[in-house]
Parts: structure tokens; C-alpha cells; sequence
């Protein structure tokens, strides 16, 4: 028996842990994705409005939205079942590219 098969049947470990945790996760990561856009709005409105700013703090908003959307999909998923499917690829790659997004626009913004 391979170590993974020997993992998914040890009766000390509780399945329900790991939705709780990546669950949580999530949440944190809205959290974080929620404090980015008010920066960044904040920023743009105490900066000065420009061009520049106002451009880079809605497509700082709109990321934010995207990150959300994927964040509930998930926590939606992680609570309707006590297992789970796999997070789909490309859900996964959208999060990462709103993250990263976001960290530019925030970039461009202190910069």
C-alpha cells in the first residue's frame, strides 16, 4: 500500500479539517484582496486624481472582484460536500493572475 492510500484511510485523521482550513484560507485571501482596492482607491483619491491612478485603482477594484468571485465559488464548493472536488486549473490561474495584477497596479500606484 503506497503512503497516500495509507493516509486516506487512517481513522485518527478527520476529513473535515482540511475544508475548514482552506476555507479560511480563503477567506483571508479576500480579506487581504478587499484591503488592496481601498488602498489603492485611497491612493488614487489622496494622490490626485490622474489618468494613471484612476486607471490602475479600477483595475485594481476589478481584480479585487475577480478574486472574490473565484474566493465564493470555492467556499461554495468546500460547503456543499463533505468531499470536495479538485479546484479546477483554471480557476486556480485566474486567481493567480488577479493576485499578481493586483500587486502590479498597486506598484504602479506607489510608484
Amino acid at each position: 500500500m503506497s503512503a497516500p492510500a495509507a493516509r486516506r484511510h487512517d481513522p485518527d485523521r478527520d476529513p473535515g479539517l482540511q475544508p475548514e482550513r482552506t476555507r479560511l484560507a480563503w477567506r483571508r485571501t479576500t480579506l487581504s484582496g478587499t484591503v488592496v482596492a481601498v488602498l489603492a482607491v485611497k491612493t488614487v483619491l489622496h494622490g490626485g486624481a490622474s489618468a494613471v491612478g484612476i486607471v490602475a485603482g479600477a483595475l485594481c477594484c476589478v481584480l479585487w472582484l475577480g478574486v472574490l468571485s473565484v474566493a465564493h465559488r470555492r467556499i461554495r464548493t468546500l460547503a456543499a460536500t463533505a468531499s470536495p472536488a479538485a479546484f479546477a486549473p483554471r480557476h486556480a490561474a485566474l486567481a493567480v493572475l488577479c493576485t499578481v495584477a493586483m500587486a502590479v497596479c498597486g506598484t504602479a500606484l506607489v510608484l
